[in-house]
């Protein structure tokens, strides 16, 4: 079974070769606000990332799965630093942190998919890339904190944290130990 690709359209608008696809979202960046109903890309790397945590490779057939690919990475992020917390408020608290977090951005030495996103091209590339990857990060925090925390106790949730060792495409965010 091949992985879930993003279903989005690509609206014509990228940072670097990533789709700036619309959020719906309370973070301000630069995101266009999606309109209507639907999903946006966090909530479909949501609704895909069970499956699609699993493959070791993943083909990427355009701007909108690279912007996919990150958001699926980050989710891991997430669940590895929300098995360590014991209720909701703390893990809102761990999601802001984790998010406002020094991070690599493409193109850095540190960043684990340099082959597969391109650099961007100038200063202002660069300061698009980094207010988008932010307001992603933001977002997708506060809905991983939400579906985690989602138990009639409050607990966190067995059935997102039993992914908290797994790596999609075997790669990390964060540098290790971090």
């Amino acid at each position: 079974m091949p992985a879930y690709h993003c279903s989005i359209p690509y609206p014509g608008t990228k940072v670097g070769n990533m789709a700036l696809l619309p959020l719906r979202t309370k973070h301000r960046g630069p995101a266009p606000m999606m309109a209507g109903e639907g999903m946006d890309v966090i909530e479909e790397a949501l609704q895909y990332f069970k499956a699609n945590v699993f493959f070791r490779t993943y083909e990427v057939k355009g701007e909108v799965d690279r912007t996919l690919i990150y958001v699926t990475l980050y989710i891991t992020e997430c669940i590895k630093k929300l098995a360590k917390c014991k209720d909701k408020n703390h893990g809102n608290t761990e999601m802001y942190s984790l998010a406002l977090s020094k991070f690599p951005i493409p193109g850095e030495p540190n960043f684990p998919l340099n082959a597969v996103y391109a650099k961007p091209k100038d200063d202002q590339e660069l300061d698009l890339m980094q207010q988008y990857l932010l307001q992603l990060r933001q977002e997708t925090g506060s809905r991983v904190c939400e579906r985690v925390f989602s138990t009639p106790d409050g607990k966190p949730s067995k059935w997102w944290l039993c992914f908290s060792k797994k790596k999609f495409m075997d790669k990390s965010l964060l540098a290790p130990g971090a």
